[in-house]
């Protein structure tokens, strides 16, 4: 009976606070001002997505005392999401180095695989395959890239917060068709909280997420994927398909990028979805775009692996196929200046 009313509970606590947020940011001059890098015209504030953050820590305790969520899940969500939160909000009002935010990264990475008991065996081509120790350090890169790669999608409105809706909502249809309504509790509210927050963020938006907000989401995301894996493979698979949007353009930007020899650390707009954005003079296409992409297709194709047990690496190359030549022909990567 909890996943009936308590989602709506979190997404309007997440709709109040990410007003009280604008308030706040505008009274500091917390503002993300257009330049050569940005992908917007408007001066606006940013920072929104810490009430995504709130809205969902202050919330999970529900979840705990209703059997809805596991403990371990949740103090590895509290300990690693609030201190990736906590430096996204200090790099949003001012700046940290960005060899000592990578380090945050990884303790929170560390601190989440502690909690969730590390990577477990993940099945590849139907054989299963226990990582040990390397896996936990693989799990940890993985986690590293998740956060990050969110902060470099969420550059255009809307585009982050419909990503993790999609998503989250596709993994509770899931869960919910293969049985495993324990697992749907935190991406449920996470959802919620997404769409309170993505009523003030929808194009054009009227605040930006912000480092704190973007980076939080990726690593829960992330976490959510790994305690998936614990209960099957094929959630893992199905998980990294509905995540194929970002996954795909991030992941071909970034080695485009260090192939040229490009500073990685350093903003751009080299996305596909940036791109995009500019060709089509909006962002509300691309958002919009996006969320067709996982509702018509990656969906589609995570119910094949989760539910029809299609092998997942087969499941996730078929998926990524077309995200590839949509990412390669909007030039993910490509340098600027030929635009």
């Amino acid at each position: 009976m909890i996943y009936l009313w308590f989602p709506f509970v979190v997404g309007a606590l997440a709709f109040v606070f990410t007003g009280m947020m604008r308030y706040y940011a505008l009274s500091r001059n917390i503002m993300d001002v257009p330049n050569a890098r940005s992908s917007h015209s408007v001066a606006t504030p940013r920072g929104g997505g810490v009430a995504i953050v709130l809205a969902l820590l202050l919330t999970l305790p529900v979840l705990v005392w209703a059997d809805s969520l596991n403990l371990n899940v949740y103090v590895s969500v509290c300990l690693a999401g609030g201190l990736i939160a906590v430096i996204g909000f200090m790099d949003d009002h001012g700046h940290i180095d960005a060899k000592w935010r990578l380090l945050g990264h990884f303790v929170a990475a560390a601190c989440a695989l502690y909690w969730l008991n590390g990577l477990p065996q993940i099945g590849i081509f139907g054989i299963p395959f226990n990582f040990g120790w390397f896996g936990n350090v693989l799990a940890a890169f993985y986690l590293v890239w998740m956060l990050n790669l969110y902060n470099f999608m969420d550059g255009i409105d809307g585009i982050a917060s419909v990503e993790a809706v999609c998503a989250c909502s596709g993994a509770c249809l899931l869960y919910w068709i293969i049985g495993v309504e324990n697992l749907i509790g935190l991406p449920l509210v996470l959802a919620a909280a997404v769409i309170g927050f993505l009523c003030w963020n929808f194009p054009p938006a009227k605040i930006f997420m912000g480092d704190a907000g973007s980076g939080f989401l990726g690593i829960v995301l992330g976490i959510i994927t790994i305690q998936a894996a614990w209960v099957s493979s094929q959630l893992l698979w199905a998980w990294l398909i509905l995540l194929g949007v970002f996954v795909v353009d991030a992941t071909i930007t970034l080695f485009r990028r260090l192939l040229r020899g490009d500073k990685v650390y350093e903003a751009h707009r080299s996305h596909a979805y940036q791109f995009a954005s500019r060709y089509f003079k909006r962002h509300l296409p691309i958002t919009l775009g996006v969320a067709a992409i996982n509702v018509f297709w990656l969906l589609p194709m995570a119910y094949i692996v989760a539910v029809l047990g299609v092998d997942g690496v087969v499941g996730l190359i078929v998926a990524y196929l077309p995200l590839t030549i949509i990412a390669i022909k909007f030039r993910a990567g490509a340098v600027e200046e030929t635009e």
